[in-house]
């Protein structure tokens, strides 16, 4: 096993337990976010402004983020990008503390920290494969994705908790703390190698990226459904707070529990991924087909069955992203990786903000149960299109 083979590595298993730590505190202050904002305005299309807000950069920073990790020292680049977050968080914990928060400032954080995220996610994907050297990468994205989507299931519901004997302000000020053990980390691993000056012209090293995407016929596959799954089926930022308040009633630590819900069938995805080896592109359909199941079942008037539904929503959220990006990580070449990651969490983050602000509009026209009806049957189209024989998976390059 790849995945306990890496745990063995000190050097890697540090990054991993350090990498880890962090993104329970972001799972944490997510889940907070999203309760902040039904608590200051009670719309669920103000909701999906602000997870807009949040993915937006991607559209923006993705690209010259990719270009800026093939040139540079990926630790670098990485100290940057998590420190700016944790002082962010800080500053909205404070904020929050004092009874000076509005609405408007969490609109400004969103969108603060989606552009900080969308720097580090294609230089945090290249910098793993640096550390964990190309043969072991499979393994290196079942095991992150396993912590990924552990924190997705301990972090909304310690989150709820806190929320609901401390305050919303708590969770900030732990996610803020969480940075601490990765920036240290860091700070002791070598710069690294850093990838040609380039030319000064961003714009055209990006390009390269892009056309390989394009002229790659599995890669073009993946990242195609990466996208319309991920406007139509993985607005769960979106959907599980506006469901759990606005449809369900729930309190804070129910909110807690559905979010936790939604990364235990996250969970369960990593692990499978774990331990079955290599990616295939059936196993993306197979999450595209939980997903829409998923949102189909929150349609039906059963409010118990809820929980079942949204870890299934998780379980094919991660079934799909997982072995996307591994096909797409053992298809491109060292040289390209950054930039090719770029175009992927382009594609991945940049539908963000449409699909959040869509899930948020169609609950305020339709309600809760019509709206999953609607994003269900727009998934489950996805699925039977992509039915359609698919390229043979390539080797990895040289």
């Amino acid at each position: 096993m790849l995945a306990l083979a890496l745990l063995k590595d000190p050097l890697y298993r540090t990054y991993w337990l350090a990498l880890f730590t962090s993104q329970m505190g972001t799972w944490m202050q997510a889940a907070a976010q999203a309760w902040l904002v039904l608590l200051l305005t009670g719309s669920a299309e103000r909701l999906g402004l602000v997870v807009a807000l949040q993915f937006l950069p991607a559209l923006l920073f993705s690209l010259p983020a990719g270009v800026l990790a093939d040139r540079y020292p990926k630790r670098n680049l990485l100290l940057l990008t998590q420190g700016g977050m944790m002082l962010l968080a800080l500053l909205m914990a404070v904020l929050i503390l004092t009874g000076l928060v509005r609405y408007a400032h969490v609109l400004i954080f969103a969108f603060l920290y989606g552009a900080l995220n969308a720097m580090d996610l294609p230089v945090r994907q290249s910098f793993t494969v640096e550390l964990a050297s190309r043969d072991r990468y499979p393994g290196a994205i079942a095991l992150n994705s396993f912590g990924f989507n552990l924190s997705r299931l301990l972090g909304p519901a310690f989150s709820g908790l806190l929320i609901a004997l401390y305050g919303v302000e708590v969770a900030y000020l732990a996610n803020a703390l969480s940075f601490l053990p990765l920036v240290f980390v860091l700070l002791r691993l070598p710069p690294g190698p850093g990838g040609e000056g380039g030319n000064g012209r961003w714009w055209w090293e990006a390009q390269e990226g892009i056309g390989f995407v394009l002229a790659h016929p599995l890669v073009r596959r993946a990242v195609g459904l990466v996208l319309f799954a991920s406007l139509l089926g993985m607005n769960f930022q979106t959907l599980v707070p506006a469901y759990a308040r606005l449809v369900l009633g729930l309190s804070a630590t129910g909110y807690g529990f559905l979010l936790s819900a939604v990364g235990l069938g996250a969970l369960l995805a990593a692990l499978v991924m774990a331990f079955t080896g290599r990616p295939k592109p059936g196993r993306l359909l197979l999450g595209v087909f939980a997903l829409a199941l998923a949102h189909l079942g929150l349609f039906l008037p059963y409010p118990l069955w809820a929980p079942f539904f949204l870890a299934l929503g998780g379980f094919g959220m991660i079934s799909v992203l997982i072995n996307a990006n591994t096909l797409v990580q053992l298809a491109v070449p060292d040289r390209l990786r950054g930039r090719v990651m770029a175009v992927y969490s382009l594609v991945m983050l940049g539908t963000g903000p449409l699909g959040a602000y869509l899930t948020g509009l169609l609950f305020e026209l339709l309600g809760g149960r019509w709206a999953a009806l609607v994003l269900g049957g727009a998934v489950l189209a996805l699925g039977l299109y992509q039915l359609k024989p698919w390229p043979r998976v390539s080797s990895p390059p040289a």
